[in-house]
């Protein structure tokens, strides 16, 4: 890598590092390319990347935002998964490694927390803020509804007595 790449490499890391709210350390020792491509997708789709990353430059972008990260956290063949939503890329991690073992998680950071390989996973089990953000406005639209059926009722209970008196004759 020439010395102008490595600076925009590191700029690229520093922006990554600064702006998502989580960041899957992975090393990924073993993966074909064609793995690699699907894990991609797979992340992808839910709003998450996945990027392999230099070592040296990634613990430069970590000193130069003077970020409190182990820089023992970037050693071998290591790759970060990443998004803003804080549980996409634990989630599609996660889910990668039960199919394939030569995916490994190292550590998690989510909102500047350092998360060790076990609270990654269990952060891996929440659900992503697009689905709490569903069940929010689902909760939040039942009361109208039912406020809606309670309104509604008496009318439609009068129209079906008056119905009945009509039909009696």
């Amino acid at each position: 890598m020439l010395r102008e790449e490595k600076k925009n490499f590191v700029a690229e890391l520093e922006g990554i590092y600064k702006t998502s709210n989580s960041i899957i350390i992975t090393h990924y020792h073993g993966l074909t390319v064609s793995e690699v491509t699907e894990l991609r997708q797979t992340l992808r789709k839910n709003g998450a990347f996945f990027k392999v990353i230099k070592n040296t430059l990634s613990k430069i972008a970590v000193n130069n935002l003077q970020l409190d990260y182990d820089p023992e956290l970037f050693s071998g063949p290591t790759a970060i998964a990443y998004s803003d939503d804080p549980v996409a890329a634990a989630k599609g991690v996660v889910e990668f490694t039960k199919s394939n073992d030569n995916l490994k998680v190292i550590a998690g950071i989510v909102n500047n927390q350092v998360l060790d390989v076990g609270k990654v996973k269990d952060l891996s089990k929440l659900p992503s803020l697009d689905e709490l953000r569903g069940k929010i406005v689902g909760l939040l639209q039942a009361p109208a509804t039912n406020i809606a059926r309670v309104v509604n009722a008496p009318a439609s209970q009068l129209a079906r007595v008056i119905q009945a008196y009509a039909d009696k004759g």
